[in-house]
């Protein structure tokens, strides 16, 4: 049912609200117009292209990271409460993938995991001291994987770090980090 430009544009407005990380493709299928159509309404409307909104959020949702420079961290940040959770988005483009079969690289998945670790720390430093991984499939150029930590348990000097990545609804990685931390002094 074709819905009147009015309507779909309010419809348009709530839907980002409750899920901003949609993209114009997504937004497209789910109101069942042309992405130029969700374009056009998107900017009547001034609402941002994902990248702006997705900075947006970000800024309103994190804490200040400790243990590690926003630009040491492989992906985008878009969610962090320190020793607690954080989520990050990582775009797959052609640099990050092979040539001849346009499958991410392995240790692209990884460094987002390790980085959203780190960065979940709530200390000066925080080093990686071990790390199981699983990657449960392959991700391909064009799609983004949300990376997903929680801290399981805090101890003196180490922390329990699980990260999860999704494509879509699809857990593509999934990992344990046990993390050092510690303040430089104490290391020295």
């Amino acid at each position: 049912m074709r819905r009147k430009k009015k309507d779909r544009q309010a419809l348009l407005q709530d839907t980002l609200q409750q899920q901003p990380f949609m993209t114009d493709e997504e937004l497209a299928a789910h109101f069942e117009v042309s992405i130029q159509t969700i374009r056009l309404d998107r900017m009547e409307l001034s609402i941002p292209e994902l990248r702006e909104r997705i900075k947006g959020v970000a800024e309103l949702q994190l804490d200040e990271l400790r243990s590690i420079s926003a630009e040491e961290v492989f992906g985008e940040i878009i969610d962090l409460q320190l020793d607690e959770r954080a989520i990050s988005i990582f775009e797959v483009s052609t640099e990050e993938v092979f040539s001849k079969s346009g499958i991410a690289r392995g240790h692209y998945l990884f460094a987002q995991a390790n980085s959203l670790a780190v960065a979940v720390i709530n200390d000066e430093l925080a080093l990686t001291a071990k790390a199981t991984i699983r990657f449960k499939r392959q991700v391909r150029t064009g799609e983004r994987v949300v990376a997903k930590a929680t801290v399981n348990r805090i101890e003196k000097e180490r922390t329990t770090v699980s990260v999860e990545s999704y494509v879509e609804k699809e857990k593509v990685f999934s990992g344990e980090f046990i993390m050092y931390r510690s303040s430089p002094k104490s290391l020295a």
